[in-house]
């Protein structure tokens, strides 16, 4: 009985941080799309992995591709947050967005875990499934 117990206090604290963990995954992309909104391109930046910045080398490139190529993710007019999960050793946030045209879209974010919190490390777009009506 003393190990059931035991064993059900480590699985509910795993359950409890990896809910800690996604609450803090969906506050760090909920802040990025705020700051695209705002249209707030350092705070946005700020966001991104040390590899994205470095790729992209100032705020207002960045911005101009995720305005240009992302329009979905600049201009969302709806948020939904699903499942994260781990893929090929990779964290991955699957986040639904509406764009601009009121098209779904499924937008996958890489995130990766550093000293000073949870960072965008990419993003791969998909268009979401069709729902019968």
């Amino acid at each position: 009985m003393r190990y059931f117990i035991l064993s059900l206090i480590f699985v509910l604290g795993l359950s409890g941080g990896a809910k800690a963990d996604e609450a803090a995954l969906r506050a760090v992309i909920s802040s990025q799309i705020e700051a695209f909104l705002a249209e707030d391109v350092d705070r946005a930046y700020s966001f991104a992995s040390p590899f994205i910045q470095r790729k992209f080398g100032t705020p207002e490139t960045f911005g101009t591709m995720v305005r240009e190529g992302y329009p979905m993710v600049w201009r969302p007019s709806d948020v939904t947050f699903l499942d994260a999960e781990v893929i090929a050793g990779k964290l991955w946030q699957s986040v639904m967005v509406r764009g601009p045209a009121g098209k779904a879209w499924i937008v996958d974010y890489e995130m990766v875990e550093l000293e000073d919190g949870w960072k965008i490390n990419g993003v791969q777009v998909r268009a979401a499934p069709e729902v019968a009506a």
